[in-house]
């Protein structure tokens, strides 16, 4: 089966904000063992979503829209569907209903323009709003399937969870099951950790892998693919595994897990307290380790000792070894460490400089 996804909005087309709706769907998609086998940006302009989806529904079998349903003028894709699909605007009673209900909540009048959002294609079935006024548009023609949610990242994910995924699963469940499984690395070049695991033989075939770069080191994405789900599990459990057995120093954690949170738990578990010095981060350590939950556990105090008259007067450095060594370089780092463990009473002192 093959799904296209279609995201419409100039904002996301000029760069002022990300595809971040794309990603959601793809993942959820992706979780569920479907795959997106495309996916296209375009503008706020008729002319444009007409062909666009025109294009999409006759190569693909679903086609998922996002953005472009609302109030505002340039809101044009109820208007570029009905042209798709031949058909009219139609008043739905139970969406008109949904709407007056928020606008009773919000103790606001219901104008004339927001009225029209109970407007949806004669031919569809509405996907109800739970988060805002615009609906929702479900279409079943020769065949294929096609969707549109609004672009508001909230009210489309509701949609995509609680109707366009069950709808999809009712109409076209998945033959196979796709898992996968993503292992967190650190301290190590995408191209080092390639020259690591080429060698493992059958891990290729076995599982297929992706090496996704990211802020503190590499993610390795195991993916497979089975009829049977047990197959599935021991196919990713026996490349991990391998994985394991060649670059297990550098990974820290699997899937969605932090940095941070798999230190804290680490300092948790082996009931240690740290304490950190920083300069040139201004904080950021000190502020992704108190993000986690319970971090009052083992996380004791911060300095931030940006300047040398700082680092002598809150850490107790020699001032002599500042001159000597400058304030960026692995002795004051060290210094810095030794001074916030001291003065803390922490089992470990951390400092960046």
């Amino acid at each position: 089966m093959k799904i296209h996804i279609v995201t419409i909005g100039d904002e996301i087309l000029i760069g002022q904000i990300l595809n971040s709706n794309a990603a959601f769907i793809g993942d959820l998609l992706n979780n569920n063992s479907y795959q997106v086998t495309s996916s296209s940006v375009i503008g706020d302009d008729e002319h444009s979503i007409i062909s666009e989806i025109s294009s999409a529904i006759k190569e693909n079998d679903v086609v998922l829209c996002t953005g472009g349903l609302g109030p505002t003028h340039d809101d044009v894709t109820l208007s570029a569907i009905c042209k798709v699909f031949d058909t009219e605007l139609v008043e739905n009673s139970d969406v008109l209903e949904d709407i007056k209900d928020i606008f009773q909540k919000r103790d606001k009048e219901l104008t004339k323009l927001n009225r029209q959002q109970a407007l949806v294609p004669k031919i569809s079935i509405p996907i109800r709003n739970k988060n805002g006024t615009a609906p929702g548009v479900w279409i079943e023609k020769d065949g294929k399937i096609f969707a549109a949610m609004p672009g508001v990242p909230a009210e489309m994910k509701s949609m995509m969870q609680n109707f366009v995924l069950p709808k999809l699963l009712e109409k076209f469940p998945p033959k196979y099951v796709t898992k996968n499984k993503i292992l967190l690395t650190t301290g190590i070049p995408e191209s080092y950790l390639y020259d690591k695991i080429k060698t493992l033989e059958g891990v290729v075939e076995k599982g297929n892998m992706a090496f996704l770069p990211n802020q503190f080191g590499v993610k390795i994405r195991i993916t497979a693919s089975d009829e049977d789900e047990k197959k599935v599990d021991e196919r990713i459990f026996e490349v991990e595994q391998q994985l394991r057995a060649k670059i297990g120093r550098y990974i820290y954690g699997i899937n969605d897990q932090t940095l941070e949170d798999v230190v804290g738990k680490l300092l948790k578990d082996r009931a240690l307290t740290v304490a950190v010095a920083e300069s040139c981060t201004g904080g950021l350590i000190s502020s992704r380790i108190t993000n986690i939950s319970g971090s009052s556990q083992y996380f004791e105090r911060s300095l931030i000792t940006y300047s040398n008259g700082a680092k002598v007067e809150l850490l107790g450095i020699d001032e002599d070894l500042l001159t000597k060594y400058g304030a960026v370089s692995m002795e004051t780092a060290r210094l810095m460490a030794e001074g916030i463990k001291a003065v803390s009473g922490t089992d470990i002192g951390l400092a960046a400089t």
